[in-house]
């Protein structure tokens, strides 16, 4: 059972309870009072000494930056710090303090972010289905936020059973969504995380499509042999070779078989354009009532090659 308490940054502000602790000085005084973690936008990064400034309920508030972020060693790089701004953070307020005459919020997201690791991630185990929050894209897989501002690695071919040629063939930088975590590597301190086992097994995509229907699809690779298109991010099909092709297009293909033994969709490439098409990221699974997997199949029972993930 994973604790949802500490969720990826940005998931906070705009809620109702997130808005009315930061609406007034007495409502931070509360918040201080019971340690309630916050959220809200860094307007901007002091050069003098690297403190991170934000504006809440007509109170200013500062993120000194040894407070600004958690990590084992205790280093932290200017850039890590300096790449805040202009994107919601977590923290819980530390005291108050004036400056100037003026009266302003001590801040630390570093101690949200102990927190987390000692009360969430570390007690995660694979198969464990938790929210995260894509941060930034890289051609080798998606990097998301586990828990507050807390960074972990969904590698591309994790992302979808059907290949792409870059996450963002299939995601985007802010893109919330719910993902499993796939391995713990305890001595390195790293949690590796998966999205393709929330997206539906062979059959349960292929329920949304028949024989001698019209689709449309995406070209995922083209060869010597045939074209590639996906259907759905976990459901790709092959149609004959078409010159002109390329990865990346949108397309029009009419569904000529279904084999579930062979886990094989044949398709007639009906037309192609070069407009970016990207299909919705749907979960087969409800991570309301769900919060762990055990095991996953992909292949059907009837298939002779199995294709699974076991967790456990």
């Amino acid at each position: 059972m994973t604790e949802r308490r500490f969720l990826p940054e940005g998931y906070l502000i705009g809620t109702r309870d997130n808005s009315i602790h930061t609406s007034s000085p007495d409502e931070l005084e509360r918040a201080f009072e019971r340690g309630t973690v916050l959220e809200s936008t860094v307007l901007r990064c002091d050069a003098s000494d690297m403190s991170l400034h934000l504006n809440m309920g007509g109170m200013r508030g500062i993120v000194p930056r040894d407070e600004a972020l958690y990590t084992p060693t205790g280093g932290v790089k200017d850039i890590a710090i300096i790449t805040r701004v202009g994107k919601p953070i977590s923290f819980v307020i530390k005291g108050f303090a004036k400056i100037g005459g003026e009266k302003v919020a001590v801040l630390s997201r570093r101690a949200v972010q102990e927190r987390c690791m000692r009360e969430h991630i570390s007690r995660l185990t694979p198969g464990d289905i938790i929210p995260v929050r894509v941060t930034h894209l890289e051609p080798f897989g998606a990097f998301v936020d586990i828990g507050c501002g807390i960074v972990s690695l969904a590698s591309v071919d994790t992302l979808s059973v059907s290949r792409i040629s870059h996450p963002s063939d299939r995601l985007s930088v802010g893109d919330k969504l719910m993902a499993v975590v796939r391995c713990v590597d305890r001595e390195a301190g790293r949690i590796y995380m998966s999205i393709r086992e929330l997206l539906g097994t062979w059959e349960e995509n292929a329920r949304m499509f028949e024989p001698s229907q019209t689709v449309t699809g995406i070209v995922r690779s083209v060869e010597d042999y045939g074209i590639f298109v996906e259907l759905s991010p976990n459901l790709a099909g092959l149609a004959e070779y078409r010159p002109g092709v390329m990865p990346g297009d949108g397309c029009a293909v009419y569904i000529k078989s279904m084999i579930p033994e062979r886990m094989k969709v044949k398709l007639v490439m009906i037309d192609a354009y070069s407009e970016p098409v990207r299909h919705e990221m749907r979960s087969f699974v409800d991570t309301s009532r769900v919060t762990h997997m055990k095991r996953w199949q992909y292949s059907p029972d009837c298939c002779h090659k199995v294709i699974e993930t076991v967790f456990e």
